[in-house]
């Protein structure tokens, strides 16, 4: 008998590739929905994660998953968000409670080792079989066959199973997409970032210390998100050249990245770094297909954008709720497949979009100037507002006012470029390249 046939093959209607907020969120609803669900991540939890920082959007999710209470008890309230421009010498700050719609004025700034075990011990609460230190490396698609499952244990055993559905939501591991070769970085945002806990940081005080700050600087912008255990992840996020030219080991650049920030040195003068650095690369990317013949990719297995307005574990949830949503109905309704497919992809990307345009343009001119000088013109600041929020499908009156802002943009853009070429000698025609030529 071979090694290939002494392993196992185990059956179940859907497997779940990773057990972060999308995977987690998407095994508990199909669990709680009486489907046979397994579900694989490669760590043991809890583990250490980045992306501390949830959206208002956030709690309704995590009230339909039963898990408020428990993400609360260990969080910190977000009231809002500040940003701090070097460039305008001022800090702005905004409240999440004057968005458009009043419902959501609070988040949760979170510890996620300790979010994402709550959310994985929930979807096995609700009937899901998980399985820690399981590191899935294949997914076959045998023709007119449902997929076959390959993943290895802590102990080496080889395990395998067989699949009616899978969901890829091994997170920026991008599984499938690098299996099948669909994985892309954003052109416009090649991005990297590095990143540390801090113990004594200088926060806002009273009911903004749980603000996110977000803090520009020459070569791209911190992040400042304060933990209820006191204390404060802080990153930088900067073009990927910036990188590979830094000339030094990692702490010892990301120290001068703080230490070219006057806002980001004062704050963190008195600070303790605790524990090491880290840096990620390939910040931005997605993948050019989402769905196919009984998978489909969730979360960071799908896309990944930079993270300034803090919208990776909301996009994660939301996708795990829609990929739950449209495995359940390829099950059961076999003939739909194609429709919901299409449904989810167009909903992930939507979704995806809705904060691009303004994530593509955070670092320009223009666009600081509106953020440092907010005007509630046709209430756009609180259309805004309810984008920052996760608002992305909150009706014509916020998308509306955001064609408004847009069109703004434009004209800022526009007056932009004109002053400056105003101030270009090289235009005037009594100016020395004019006189040299005559």
């Amino acid at each position: 008998m071979t090694e290939q046939q002494s392993v196992v093959l185990d059956d179940c209607d859907v497997f779940v590739v990773g057990g972060g907020p999308a995977g987690a969120t998407a095994a508990a609803l199909l669990g709680e929905a009486g489907l046979r669900v397994v579900l694989a991540d490669k760590d043991k939890h809890p583990r250490f994660h980045i992306g501390e920082s949830l959206l208002p959007h956030n709690l309704p999710l995590l009230d339909r998953l039963g898990v408020r209470n428990k993400i609360e008890a260990g969080a910190m309230r977000k009231h809002g968000i500040e940003f701090v421009s070097p460039y305008h010498g001022k800090s702005v700050r905004y409240d999440f409670g004057h968005a458009l719609d009043k419902r959501f004025p609070y988040s949760f700034q979170v510890r996620r080792s300790q979010f994402d075990e709550v959310l994985l011990h929930n979807a096995a609460a609700k009937g899901a079989e998980v399985f820690e230190e399981c590191r899935v490396s294949n997914i076959a698609f045998p023709e007119q066959a449902d997929p076959i499952v390959t993943a290895s244990t802590a102990d080496g055993a080889c395990r395998q199973w067989r699949a009616r559905f899978v969901i890829d939501a091994s997170g920026r591991e991008t599984l499938l997409a690098t299996q099948l070769g669909t994985k892309e970085r954003h052109p416009r945002n090649n991005s990297a970032a590095v990143f540390g806990h801090f113990a004594n940081a200088r926060r806002l005080e009273g009911r903004d210390e749980g603000h996110i700050t977000i803090v520009w600087f020459d070569q791209g912008w911190f992040w400042f998100i304060p933990l209820s255990d006191g204390t404060t992840s802080v990153g930088a996020v900067c073009p990927a050249e910036v990188f590979k030219n830094r000339g030094a080991d990692m702490e010892s650049f990301f120290r001068a990245l703080i230490a070219s920030s006057p806002e980001m040195a004062d704050r963190l003068k008195d600070a303790t770094l605790q524990g090491g650095v880290t840096a990620t690369g390939n910040y931005s990317y997605f993948t050019k297909r989402v769905t196919g013949d009984r998978f489909l990719l969730a979360g960071d297995a799908a896309s990944f954008l930079d993270p300034v307005f803090s919208t990776g574990v909301y996009l994660a949830m939301l996708s795990g709720f829609w990929a739950a949503e449209a495995a359940h109905g390829c099950l059961a309704k076999p003939a739909r497949t194609a429709k919901l497919l299409r449904r989810y992809t167009a909903r992930t990307r939507g979704a995806a979009a809705a904060f691009t345009w303004f994530i593509f343009r955070i670092r320009e001119p223009a666009m600081r100037n509106l953020f440092m000088s907010p005007r509630n013109m046709f209430r756009v600041e609180e259309a805004v507002l309810a984008l920052l929020a996760g608002g992305i499908f909150d009706g014509w009156k916020v998308q509306g006012r955001l064609y408004i802002f847009r069109m703004i943009y434009y004209a800022t853009k526009l007056s932009h470029l004109r002053f400056r070429l105003s101030k270009d000698p090289r235009r005037h025609v009594g100016g020395t390249r004019a006189a040299a030529g005559n």
